[in-house]
């Protein structure tokens, strides 16, 4: 899954990882195989360092959220985005939070499985009938609910889910029955990690699994990172939170985009994309520019009587026309370079005092490209 981003420069995040947490995640993210990704201990920390590899390359093009959220292991990839965390706690919280989840799988062996076309009371209800080891573990959407726990009262709780009117149950390829109670030792190994780490107050606020509120005091997060271990994740509350305090674009970072069909059925009146190679680097500024016409009014700026500003007329990679250089004369019209298939032309006659876009950076429509003297 890290192979898209191996020639990125956000990959540098990589190896300083791998350094804070002692293990090769390079090799987890570009040669592991599913059997070694279903090991928790390997699984959650190569999934949190690539979103972080994909949250770098997105800061890089000068995007950045309003909130912030994550489902189970997100949540610390989503403190982590928003300042809450510094990447070198992160990486070992999550290192020992993988190892401490690992060791209570092994001691309680348990499984999980996707309950589709049933709501969340019925599922929690079907737990219960179940009169086992199983409980809710995800609501993730709507009629999309997870169980967890024992084999025996997973296969209970399933059966009689499918009695309830279940369209289909799935079995989950996991390493084992988390956000239960089975995952119950595992907590004094996270509190200490925690411990040792330094929480501060986030950048935006950011919404916690456990009860889909939005957050912004440090002194909460400990207790929340700590009950989430064994308490359902509430995703589906959480998006709607989000939705209704306002938030209508919604980006998904890391591999895959079940998020993103999450929030397309939590709240579809949204938008939803996924950030999960380079090539979707460009697609998401388009999205955030908008499919609005281009205002005559950004089509250049004016600073003094001597300057003025050529902006960008799209989002997507800028390419200059080589032709010119710092001090050469442009009349009106000349192209000055491409955005994609955009042409940037010049609006203005004058000198080119310099180019504020390089070759290759990735703008934003509107964004400055060229500062022209005209006196």
């Amino acid at each position: 899954m890290g192979a898209p981003w191996a020639e990125h420069e956000s990959w540098e995040l990589v190896d300083e990882a791998s350094a804070i947490a002692g293990r090769d995640i390079a090799d987890l993210l570009l040669n592991a195989d599913a059997a070694e990704l279903q090991n928790t201990r390997s699984s959650q920390i190569a999934t949190f360092v690539l979103s972080l590899v994909v949250l770098d390359a997105v800061e890089r093009l000068g995007v950045a959220p309003s909130a912030a959220a994550g489902h189970s292991l997100g949540e610390y990839t989503a403190l982590t985005a928003t300042g809450a965390l510094s990447f070198t706690d992160g990486v070992r919280i999550v290192a020992a939070r993988g190892e401490a989840m690992q060791v209570a799988a092994e001691d309680n062996p348990g499984t999980m499985a996707a309950v589709l076309g049933l709501d969340d009371d019925d599922c929690d209800a079907a737990c219960r009938r179940a009169d086992g080891d199983v409980w809710v573990a995800n609501f993730n959407a709507p009629g999309q609910v997870v169980i967890a726990g024992s084999a025996e009262g997973v296969a209970a709780a399933s059966a009689m889910a499918k009695d309830m009117g279940a369209k289909k149950v799935m079995q989950l390829p996991v390493g084992g029955a988390f956000h239960t109670p089975y995952m119950g030792q595992a907590r004094d190994e996270l509190r200490k990690a925690i411990a040792e780490a330094t929480l501060r107050e986030p950048d935006v606020p950011v919404v916690a699994n456990i009860d889909a509120r939005l957050h912004t005091d440090p002194d909460d997060w400990g207790g929340i990172l700590s009950a989430q271990l064994c308490s359902p994740v509430r995703w589906r509350q959480s998006m709607q939170r989000m939705f209704d305090d306002g938030c209508r674009t919604f980006i998904e970072l890391g591999a895959g985009a079940v998020l993103t069909g999450m929030a397309k059925r939590i709240v579809p009146e949204a938008k939803a994309f996924a950030v999960n190679a380079p090539d979707d680097l460009d697609k998401l500024l388009e999205l955030l520019a908008g499919d609005a016409p281009h205002p005559k009014a950004l089509d250049g700026e004016h600073l003094y009587m001597s300057e003025r500003i050529i902006v960008s007329p799209a989002a997507g990679v800028f390419v200059p026309n080589h032709e010119w250089a710092d001090g050469a004369r442009v009349e009106v019209g000349d192209v000055l370079g491409h955005i994609g298939d955009v042409e940037v032309r010049s609006l203005f006659a004058g000198t080119i005092g310099a180019f504020n876009a390089q070759d290759g950076e990735r703008v934003l429509a509107s964004q400055p490209i060229v500062w022209l003297r005209t006196a």
